[in-house]
């Protein structure tokens, strides 16, 4: 069987016929039909053979097929959702037909300056950045590509926003004051400020989680929506699943909210709502309270500093929390208390004066 393109005298289209090694070590043989032109049909040949044994000189279009082929196998499906959306919206339409070989730092910077002539913000640029990255970072390690061209072109956009935002608790008790008059939105909305939870995890729980005796709260998956169906799967990182205290008042507020739920089941989700419902109640009740509008995830940000506040450790924060590295939980501390090397060292002066 030769590597050519023929005429298929059923269609009048082109057709391939080849034969190539698979990863097992395998020859194998097969036919790609459909191509309008017999131009366009060997050049499709030449790159598939191209990915196939390995070669940069395959499209990178090619290249990004192979990346997530690998990463789907490791990757939750609502992350790899997440990394298709950068990739196939700011990635592929400036690289897709360019030969993975001769992408050149000068590419690079080329693209960089049109990703940031979009206005984004600093961290969503550096997001995008870092898509790119790592699929040359993966072309170097199991193609042999020579060198990520990105390393030289230097990257774009910052990866920590350089505020912060957050509520207090008096700004949080405004704010929840608003949204009362809806039971779900009162209990969801205390539950995050007083438990730091992801909005995925709060999505997930069942009363099964909760044990009101211990006043614990086991999180153990995640919630996501994905093209319209209720997907659940275990939390963000091994870190995320964990046991954290709950305070006496809320286990009292979700045991009575689960008792007021007919027919629940143990394993039911307490709050059958998606993310949108999440948004749409925070806008609703920071219009109502006039409060600083923050996103969900910044509630996180808000029950550790309420923590902070209460005196506890950055290391006994990020175990509640669930963080996978204690410095997230320290620049949130660092966002928070920009001011604590000044405590600090006001405390020391103070210790001195007084002996």
């Amino acid at each position: 069987m030769a590597n050519s393109a023929t005429k298929d005298l059923k269609t009048g289209k082109w057709l391939v016929q080849f034969r190539y090694t698979d990863w097992t070590g395998q020859t194998k043989k097969t036919t790609k039909r459909g191509f309008d032109t017999k131009r366009e049909a060997e050049e499709w040949l030449r790159n598939f053979l191209a990915a196939k044994a390995s070669d940069v000189d395959m499209k990178f279009s090619s290249l990004v097929e192979l990346y997530f082929e690998d990463l789907s196998k490791r990757l939750r499906e609502y992350t790899l959702r997440n990394k298709h959306y950068l990739i196939d919206g700011k990635i592929l339409p400036y690289f897709r037909d360019k030969c993975v070989s001769k992408i050149t730092p000068a590419d690079i910077r080329k693209w960089q300056a049109e990703i940031l002539s979009q206005g984004y913000a600093d961290t969503y640029v550096r997001s995008v950045y870092n898509q790119l990255n790592a699929i040359f970072n993966y072309a170097v390690t199991f193609y042999n590509l020579r060198e990520n061209p990105c390393h030289k072109a230097g990257s774009i956009g910052k990866k920590n926003a350089e505020e912060m935002l957050y509520w207090t608790k008096d700004e949080f008790d405004t704010f929840i004051a608003a949204v009362s008059n809806k039971p779900m939105s009162k209990i969801i909305f205390t539950t995050l400020f007083y438990t730091g939870l992801r909005e995925g995890e709060l999505l997930a729980l069942t009363p099964a989680d909760i044990d009101f005796e211990s006043c614990t709260l086991s999180v153990n998956k995640s919630y996501q929506r994905i093209e319209k169906r209720d997907v659940i799967t275990d939390p963000k990182t091994l870190k995320s699943k964990r046991i954290i205290s709950i305070p006496q008042f809320l286990a009292d507020e979700l045991q009575a909210y689960i008792h007021s739920i007919y027919g629940i089941k143990r394993n039911s989700r307490i709050f059958p709502h998606t993310k949108h419902y999440l948004t749409k109640e925070m806008v609703r009740g920071c219009n109502a309270s006039g409060v600083k509008r923050i996103r969900i995830h910044d509630l996180r940000h808000s029950h550790c500093a309420l923590l902070f506040s209460l005196g506890v450790t950055p290391l006994e924060a990020a175990e509640r929390l669930g963080h996978d590295d204690p410095k997230t939980t320290l620049r949130i501390y660092a966002h928070v208390y920009p001011d604590s090397g000044k405590r600090i060292s006001d405390k020391l002066n103070q210790l001195y004066v007084e002996k």
